[in-house]
């Protein structure tokens, strides 16, 4: 398990159990006492940590590395039955964008979302959860489709934003978001998005919007990164942590402004640290969300869309 360095008071506390239990196997000393003691320090420190994180740490937790990705869950929610689909029928097949049918108990979904990878290799692979034009474009073909059958559409977003090379400019980078953006404001299916990691700048909004929108209580949602924010106007990375502050991207501040519908509680540590207890918690959260819609009718479900992103923002006359 990595720590991130505002954990290292829970990492000292648990190596200090650790061998505090190892000279209690090893001798004939009781060192009962003094593990429970141990053990109230450890609970108290994580409770104070974890309950008291700023939108820098949490963004530093959306982005650890044993967090678990969008194969991860659908894994974890479809086990065998989820099949995936490949390439856009333009260009070629993106890696970092991923999408597939699944089920979730009786209810089929089309799942789609962005991979990272889980070392060097496999981040080169995924292109490090960017994806180019055709990642979108594939979802956008996936998404009709599931419209096609009466699919339900589930999208798991996490992503430090869409891949800004000069080719992805060169093949439509913006005009392949933009129309997904305009094509999923008026799909005839439901639409749950889950904010699983990072959700950064057009790359998230790609596939980010929806009927309902869920957002992991550490994982973040701003139109760009406080790194990139802090090179912006400091010219420097160095204000990241202020400018986290100032972009308001946590799941409390998104709930605030109305832009996300639900926050998903995670369990203490973050989801890396209690991955089974996470999915069930996702896996609940949206097949409560899909009972919301699945009676509405096509009209009814777009028309309430429609409205619930015409209403966001403040407007002055």
């Amino acid at each position: 398990m990595e720590y991130l360095e505002f954990e290292l008071p829970i990492k000292e506390l648990e190596e200090q159990l650790v061998k505090c239990k190892m000279i209690g196997d090893e001798s004939d000393v009781d060192v009962t006492e003094t593990c429970q003691q141990i053990e109230k320090k450890l609970v108290a420190a994580k409770k104070d940590i974890y309950k008291n994180l700023t939108a820098w740490q949490r963004v530093q937790m959306s982005r650890h590395p044993d967090r678990p990705y969008t194969l991860d869950y659908i894994r974890a929610l479809c086990g065998d039955s989820f099949l995936e689909l490949h390439g856009d029928r333009n260009v070629k097949d993106d890696k970092a964008m991923i999408g597939g049918l699944g089920k979730i108990g009786v209810q089929s979904y089309m799942f789609i979302g962005q991979q990272k990878g889980y070392n060097t290799k496999t981040r080169q692979y995924r292109n490090f959860g960017m994806s180019n034009p055709e990642g979108y474009r594939k979802a956008l073909r996936l998404m009709k489709s599931a419209e096609k059958f009466g699919i339900p559409v589930v999208t798991l977003i996490d992503t430090p934003g869409a891949y800004p090379g000069l080719e992805a400019e060169e093949r439509g980078q913006g005009e392949a978001i933009a129309r997904n953006i305009l094509e999923m404001t008026r799909l005839k299916v439901p639409i749950i998005a889950v904010i699983i990691g990072e959700g950064a700048s057009g790359g998230a909004l790609g596939i980010g919007v929806g009927d309902k929108v869920l957002m992991l209580e550490n994982t973040w949602y701003s139109v760009i990164s406080p790194e990139s924010c802090s090179s912006i106007l400091w010219r420097s990375w160095e204000f990241k942590e202020q400018a986290a502050e100032a972009l308001k991207l946590t799941a409390a501040d998104m709930k605030k402004m109305k832009l996300v519908d639900q926050i998903v509680k995670e369990p203490l540590g973050g989801a890396h640290r209690d991955r089974e207890t996470t999915f069930k918690t996702v896996r609940d959260a949206i097949a409560k969300s899909y009972d919301e819609f699945k009676n509405l009718s096509p009209k009814e479900l777009v028309k309430q869309r429609m409205d619930k992103y015409s209403q966001m923002g403040v407007f002055k006359g």
